[in-house]
């Protein structure tokens, strides 16, 4: 099976970064190329724009990036433009960061709650996420969704936790459902 895009060049520049010992400068630049990329999505368009030639492209590149990042990063942006592959680009960085973060053994859960949690609330939740995975740290991500209506759903990588009340209900419907179907189905 072809391995993505995304993985190819996200594992080439995690290999680089373990052979140079540069994870953390890597992963920082990273992070910071990713913002840059998510605030100005009209750079993408641009970049995107199929009536400007590659080699001026790679040129913006090369002036937005250089000397705000390693070389060894601008060189990867300009050979993933060179491929015609920029609109993978985020999709690059965020596999090389989380690769990076698996590493380093800190999680990413991204925890949605129906209001806001207090500190103390959130402290609780990261202290037993720590006592059940084998992380030794981790980067929260906090979003607040009313229509939870109370419990919370916890996704860290492609595991999910959800104890929502929505959810519940969803479930509870579907299982009425199944019974009113055979009900329904059992009379003459």
């Amino acid at each position: 099976m072809a391995k993505l895009v995304s993985n190819v060049y996200g594992d080439a520049l995690f290999e680089l970064a373990m052979e140079q010992n540069r994870l953390d400068n890597y992963l920082e630049e990273s992070r910071g190329i990713l913002t840059v990329l998510q605030e100005n999505p009209q750079f993408g368009q641009v970049m995107n724009h199929p009536k400007i030639i590659k080699e001026e492209k790679m040129q913006m590149i090369e002036d937005v990036f250089h000397g705000q990042v390693s070389d060894e990063l601008v060189g990867l942006m300009r050979m993933i433009v060179e491929k015609d592959h920029f609109p993978q680009m985020g999709a690059v960085l965020e596999y090389f960061i989380s690769r990076a973060m698996q590493e380093k053994n800190i999680g990413i859960a991204h925890v949605t709650t129906p209001m806001e949690l207090s500190d103390a609330q959130k402290a609780q939740i990261e202290k037993r996420l720590l006592e059940t995975t084998q992380f030794v740290s981790f980067e929260m991500d906090y979003v607040v969704d009313a229509d939870l209506i109370g419990g919370m759903v916890i996704r860290i990588g492609d595991r999910v936790v959800d104890s929502s009340v929505r959810t519940k209900l969803a479930q509870l419907s579907r299982e009425l459902s199944k019974i009113q179907l055979k009900v329904g189905e059992s009379a003459p």
